[in-house]
């Protein structure tokens, strides 16, 4: 047996090896980073020489090298409709958290008020945005306040349903020891049940984040709003009517860049969270 200076097994002792990194990146990592990249890129690489070889015209399908292009040639056009979008999608993502969660606590703080609202939340979810933008538009007046307002309606139901599933998944054990020792209602609420509805809370965030961004861009294209305070969705409609297909496909990859880029943060925010505690965020071994 070996020991150690202070006496104790040295077997029994859990050996802890830092894992290597590479740029910040643990090495485990690589393999979910490259893999994606690499059928990525094959992708975009058999995009260009079918375009080549089959010599299909630019305003059809235009290869990837002159989607690139157009982007940086448009960038100027492209990169503030791209921050008006962003802008509607942030602002109904914001509101979906704040009203969604404020409604989450009050459903499940009132099983009265739940019975009754509840149902009217599912029928928002359920009815198309493409159905009642024009009618949104119509009422609000303000086209930006009517954009906001449509993507707020798509985003706002995954984080009203995952929180009061979150809320009501509180471990009715712990509940019922809060209660015998006479914790109310606002200590058992802020010390068991908000903790534990958040991991319900950050997926129903990573759901709302993509049809935030969903509903400002379908929004725009039921608004058809044009001029300079035009985000993507327009940029999409006037290159098709003037036939400049390599524009609308750049318009179309700052969309799903967007998208994209609004997952992995959200995920990050998961993670940061959740990595400490939670059993969907551990790190485990082999």
């Amino acid at each position: 047996m070996t020991m150690t200076t202070d006496g104790t097994d040295a077997a029994a002792r859990p050996m802890f090896i830092a894992e290597r990194r590479f740029l910040g990146i643990a090495a485990s990592s690589w393999p979910g980073i490259i893999a994606p990249i690499t059928i990525g890129l094959l992708a975009l690489v058999g995009w260009e020489v079918l375009v080549s070889v089959r010599q299909i015209p630019h305003y059809i399908l235009p290869g990837p090298i002159l989607v690139g292009k157009t982007l940086i040639a448009d960038w100027g056009t492209l990169s503030a409709s791209l921050w008006i979008t962003l802008r509607i999608t942030a602002a109904a993502l914001i509101a979906a958290v704040v009203i969604g969660v404020g409604l989450a606590i009050l459903f499940t703080q009132s099983k009265w008020l739940e019975m009754s609202l509840f149902p009217y939340a599912v029928v928002l979810q359920v009815t198309p945005i493409v159905a009642i933008a024009p009618l949104i538009i119509i009422w609000v007046g303000d086209i930006n306040l009517s954009l906001l307002v449509c993507a707020w309606i798509v985003a706002f139901f995954p984080i009203l349903s995952n929180t009061i599933l979150g809320l009501n998944s509180a471990d009715h054990n712990l509940v019922d020891l809060f209660r015998l020792y006479g914790a109310s209602r606002w200590q058992t609420l802020s010390y068991l049940r908000l903790p534990a509805a958040l991991p319900y809370f950050l997926g129903g965030l990573k759901i709302s984040g993509g049809l935030a961004l969903i509903g400002a861009v379908v929004a725009e294209f039921v608004a058809g709003t044009g001029g300079n305070a035009s985000g993507l969705a327009y940029r999409i409609l006037e290159s098709s009517y003037n036939l400049k297909i390599a524009r609308m496909f750049a318009a179309l990859f700052l969309i799903s860049g967007t998208g994209i880029a609004i997952f992995l943060v959200t995920s990050w925010i998961s993670h940061h969270l959740l990595h400490r505690w939670h059993e969907s965020a551990i790190k485990r071994e082999g």
